[in-house]
């Protein structure tokens, strides 16, 4: 079935902002690309670290356990998963802390996922565990707070700006029944104006990606850290220098497509856009958060022991395994591939600033 633009509730020959467009194309009900099918994966349009290796997600886990000997071992701790994916980070994040029973006592594990089709897949790879799934944070109350997100914030769909004679204006698509998608744009909200002024990593620049909604997302976080105190690790594909271009794209079936494959295959393909680190540290400091130094995944994870944690496991592997374990250190730690690519960002509030992997 090929979906066209009316069955996401977009007019033809109508201006929609890019965000507005890419939020109805990944996650309009039962026909949005989140909400009927499962993107993960070999067979599926592309992978995560997660689901490249265990190894990631036990670095990952070994990272909260040391973060909550930091914070002074508390009896309530809480560990929040953004965009939990196929659950693969939560199951072996589950079994990996019962390694450690005082720790094990103390957490409790929250997923917060947008996606039910997701959710069925996550619940069925975690029954019998103690997860529980959560849709804002209002009832976690005490302990502190550790928000993780691989891969979380560049899903979230970002607006588009152009400087005309001093003058912002935000991008938008119009789609046209025979010529498809093209792009458009029209004089930038107030509102939108007067925050972008307020960075001054946009300062100069002739073409700007806000990601407003999510900042929003951010902002529900931050309010919790600073009444609970802890934290957000993120880990995503992103820059710290500006780009000064588009770095919106489209993937399906692990391989990139311009936009107007996308057109033909809208619910079918996954958006995303490359992270602005350079503006989330500017934000976090604007909300009176810390922030670690900002590295790459590859230092992140060997910081934190993976190639020796490989080295123990490879000890007991055939062949085959130790050619496999080969290949995803590979794509994890290459610095052409995720290792430098994906950057890890560390923001929190709490008296202790020591935490494992940034030095």
């Amino acid at each position: 079935m090929t979906y066209n633009p009316g069955y996401f509730n977009i007019k033809s020959d109508k201006l929609i902002p890019v965000d507005e467009f890419v939020e109805k194309v990944l996650y309009e009900p039962n026909i949005g690309y989140y909400t009927k099918k499962i993107p993960f994966g070999s067979q599926g349009d592309f992978v995560t670290a997660p689901t490249i290796s265990n190894l990631f997600s036990e670095i990952i886990g070994i990272w909260i356990v040391s973060t909550w000997e930091k914070l002074g071992k508390p009896k309530n701790f809480n560990f929040v998963e953004l965009g939990p994916g196929d659950g693969s980070l939560a199951r072996v994040l589950v079994d990996t802390f019962k390694k450690f029973p005082e720790v094990n006592k103390s957490i409790h594990i929250y997923l917060y996922e947008k996606s039910d089709l997701l959710k069925n897949v996550q619940k069925k790879k975690l029954k019998g565990s103690k997860v529980k799934w959560i849709q804002n944070f209002n009832k976690i109350k005490k302990g502190p707070i550790i928000f993780f997100g691989n891969e979380f914030f560049d899903a979230i769909p970002i607006k588009q700006f152009s400087y005309e004679k001093n003058s912002l204006y935000e991008k938008c698509y119009i789609i046209n029944p025979t010529s498809g998608l093209n792009e458009a744009y029209q004089k930038a909200s107030l509102g939108d104006v007067a925050k972008i002024k307020t960075f001054k990593v946009f300062k100069g620049l002739k073409f700007i990606e806000y990601p407003k909604l999510g900042l929003i997302e951010l902002d529900k976080m931050i309010k919790k850290i600073k009444e609970l105190s802890g934290g957000i690790l993120l880990i995503d594909y992103g820059y710290l220098n500006i780009v000064k271009r588009s770095t919106l794209q489209t993937v399906m079936k692990n391989k990139k497509m311009d936009m107007d494959s996308l057109f033909k295959n809208l619910g079918r393909a996954d958006i995303t856009s490359l992270v602005n680190f350079s503006l989330l540290k500017e934000y976090f400091i604007k909300k009176k958060l810390k922030v670690k130094k900002i590295v790459s995944q590859k230092f992140f994870l060997e910081k934190m022991g993976i190639i020796e944690r490989a080295k123990i496991l490879e000890k007991n592997m055939n062949i085959k395994q130790l050619d496999y374990m080969s290949l995803t250190l590979t794509r994890l730690l290459h610095k052409n591939l995720m290792g430098g690519l994906f950057k890890v960002m560390f923001g929190f509030k709490t008296k202790k600033s020591d935490f494992l992997g940034f030095k």
